[in-house]
């Protein structure tokens, strides 16, 4: 799974680097964890002894079990909005979303999306904070969207963009998940994108 493990970020301290590294070293445990004896199997105390930290340091990082599977898509906004910041401005919005989503997905191999997709519905809570996380994103994309396209006129058409956009994700991985993986998300997602073609 895509993990942050660079040498070092720009302007990160030592005592940064070293939180990161540690929060990824929880992250990694969970997921590990979680994929070997199920989610609900798996205890904070499990997790702790594997990332080789104390329960009580695990809450400096997490406040449970629920955050290690939300912190692996909590960054998907922004991942969007830097992709899209780096599209051409003489592209259409659409085509420059659709380019964007599809760029940030396609280096995730389908057998972790796959995983933690199950790992993500098999928990009733997290699946309510996950759709609740969409609405963030939404906001996300239409800031970036105004700010790529500042014509007052196009509002309401970006903010139907940014909807759609997290909308088209959301349907993709819902296919996937139902047919287990039969095609490439970046298929889907295009897919549906094209569906939209014409509409705004």
């Amino acid at each position: 799974m895509a993990k942050a493990e660079q040498a070092g970020l720009p302007g990160e301290g030592l005592r940064e680097r070293k939180r990161r590294e540690t929060a990824q070293r929880i992250t990694d445990a969970g997921i590990a964890l979680f994929i070997a004896r199920g989610y609900e199997a798996t205890t904070l105390d499990d997790i702790a002894e594997k990332a080789g930290i104390s329960r009580r340091s695990f809450f400096s990082y997490f406040k449970s079990k629920d955050d290690i599977l939300l912190s692996l898509q909590s960054g998907t906004g922004k991942m969007l909005v830097a992709a899209l910041h780096d599209e051409p401005v003489e592209k259409p919005p659409l085509t420059a979303m659709r380019d964007a989503v599809i760029r940030v997905c396609a280096p995730f191999p389908m057998d972790e999306m796959m995983a933690m997709d199950r790992l993500m519905r098999s928990s009733e809570s997290v699946q309510a904070r996950k759709q609740a996380s969409y609405i963030e994103h939404e906001k996300l994309l239409f800031e970036a969207l105004r700010q790529k396209w500042p014509d007052p006129a196009r509002e309401v058409s970006l903010r139907l963009l940014a909807m759609l956009s997290i909308g088209t994700i959301r349907l993709s991985l819902d296919e996937m998940s139902r047919t287990g993986g039969a095609r490439p998300l970046t298929d889907l997602l295009a897919q549906y994108f094209d569906a939209l073609d014409g509409t705004l």
